[in-house]
């Protein structure tokens, strides 16, 4: 028998092979960039499931929800705006339009949001390290980490009294409220059963479940980065590569890193506050920590910060080349109080342009931006809102 010879392949040849040597240095390159994985994991206790899916979505577009049966998860929550909005601090109940059109109705006594609603596109793949690891049951959320995974945050706009609940009920009544609104209509006692095997079905438990199922679908983890990751070395332009070198020299990636660009920690930046709130939003334990964003799909999702304070990138990245600045910074955030790592950023404005150009390669536009033609309770879908 003959014997198949050895071949030795030289370690940066098996690196390259990966996928893994930055080409244009021929160094590895860094752990922290990696593309997000093709699919996503559910929890254990909440497998995928077409019928929860289905369920899911319309739940997700149903005004049903809310406390005056005129806002829906989806208000806030656009494919039009990369299920983000664009606004800087949300109008729920008792609102009219779609992103930066929504108005108060009048009269209103119903305060905004206090906070920018992100974009739930990828949020199956919060918590994600840079070696890919994450714990959906787990998965931090909201910008002050307040709820774990997607099924205990699905239920929480629902009992906020600026974002679904209003006047129409007391926060301790509010889910149960819904759900027997819910059990009045047979389709959706249909549509649960079929989902989770039960006539009995519709609780908070399985409502919880269904709008998260249908959020862990929403993906956009196709981007020229992804592709670029994956080994596709001409998904990338040079600039682009040239940005993401620039990012990394910044200092950027200490805190957006691993597939999500974000360490998923919280940090004081000391942005100034929003001028419609009434109040200083203090943040984590009121601290000013705020949660590291995403910074992927960026295109679709302005503005930008915890509070929407920045419409453009170059707002963002002119706010970073003067962190800790006296004029620009919260008047009630002490400049040692800034996150050590936002001071350390190196001469951001030398490589903004580079780093915006990067910031374009982390956008995927191919995610489903169905919307239900009805929901099962014959109320408008997302709500009042005028469509695009």
């Amino acid at each position: 028998m003959n014997k198949v010879p050895v071949v030795l392949i030289p370690a940066v040849l098996i690196a390259l092979i990966l996928g893994l040597v930055d080409l244009g240095r021929g160094q590895l390159a860094n752990p922290a960039f990696s593309a997000l994985p093709r699919t996503a994991t559910a929890p254990p206790d909440n497998p995928a499931d077409p019928a929860k899916t289905d369920l899911g979505r319309l739940l997700f577009w149903d005004p049903i929800l809310s406390g005056n049966e005129d806002v829906a998860c989806a208000t806030c929550h656009h494919p039009g705006f990369g299920y983000a909005e664009n606004l800087d601090i949300s109008i729920g109940v008792n609102g009219t339009g779609l992103g930066s059109a929504r108005r108060f109705n009048v009269p209103n006594s119903i305060p905004f949001v206090q906070r920018n609603s992100q974009t739930i596109l990828n949020t199956a793949f919060n918590g994600i390290d840079p070696q890919g690891r994450y714990d959906s049951a787990a998965a931090p959320m909201f910008w002050d980490l307040r709820a774990p995974g997607l099924e205990a945050q699905a239920l929480l706009p629902i009992v906020t009294f600026e974002e679904m609940r209003g006047h129409a009920y007391s926060e301790d009544e509010a889910v149960e409220a819904v759900l027997a609104r819910l059990r009045t209509i047979p389709e959706y006692r249909r549509l649960f059963a079929d989902a989770f095997g039960d006539g009995q079905a519709i609780s908070a438990d399985s409502l919880g479940k269904a709008l998260a199922a249908f959020q862990r679908t929403l993906l956009a983890n196709d981007s020229p980065f992804d592709r670029y990751m994956r080994g596709d070395r001409s998904a990338m332009t040079p600039r682009q590569i040239e940005g993401m070198r620039q990012f990394e020299r910044v200092g950027c990636i200490q805190c957006h890193s691993g597939p999500m660009f974000s360490d998923y920690k919280l940090h004081v930046l000391g942005v100034r506050d929003n001028g419609k709130l009434p109040s200083s939003d203090r943040g984590f334990e009121q601290t000013y920590a705020f949660r590291t964003p995403s910074l992927r799909n960026l295109a679709y999702t302005a503005p930008y910060m915890h509070n929407g304070l920045f419409p453009t990138l170059d707002d963002v990245l002119d706010f970073y080349d003067d962190v800790g600045d006296r004029d620009e910074r919260n008047e009630n955030v002490g400049r040692d109080q800034i996150d050590p790592l936002a001071r350390r950023l190196d001469d951001v404005d030398d490589a903004e342009r580079e780093i915006i150009v990067f910031l374009t390669a982390l956008n995927d536009d191919d995610f489903d931006r169905t919307i239900p033609a009805r929901v099962p309770s014959g109320l408008p879908p997302g709500g009042r809102i005028r469509p695009l």
